[in-house]
């Protein structure tokens, strides 16, 4: 009985100890993020985790600040537009022409075949002067 109590106490004790020692092993850390050491596949996963928590909103994002042009901006430009080439199709002809809208004033003058567009901003005052030569107003 005696080597029964002696077998009882030392098994439980040595079984302990060997559990211990066989399940110890040594740590070694993996990063997940591929900028410290980690897997590259785990870089789009990791965005994508990113961007669906992300709830900040950009108050300079270039969809936000367009502003659609009126109807009556659309048309001023259409007609601006139009009288543009009524005046270059004039011109052609042998006519010369001016157009002043808000912006600018574009006066177009042919003088035997050479063809001179002077442009003014009403604004700033600046003007730019376009010359094409070779151009023969009976075509």
């Amino acid at each position: 009985m005696r080597i029964n109590k002696f077998i009882g106490l030392i098994i439980p004790a040595s079984l302990s100890l060997s559990a211990g020692l066989a399940s110890a092993t040594e740590l070694i850390y993996t990063p997940v993020n591929p900028n410290f050491g980690g897997n590259p596949l785990n870089g789009s996963y990791l965005i994508s985790n990113a961007q669906s928590q992300d709830d900040n909103e950009d108050p300079d994002r270039p969809e936000d600040l367009y502003e659609q042009p009126s109807a009556l901006d659309r048309f001023t430009d259409s007609l601006e537009t139009r009288l543009l080439n009524q005046l270059l199709t004039d011109v052609g002809n042998g006519n010369s022409g001016e157009l002043i809208t808000d912006d600018f004033i574009v006066q177009i003058v042919d003088t035997d075949g050479v063809l001179t567009v002077l442009i003014t901003d009403r604004e700033t005052g600046d003007t730019s002067e376009i010359i094409v030569s070779g151009l023969n107003p009976t075509n």
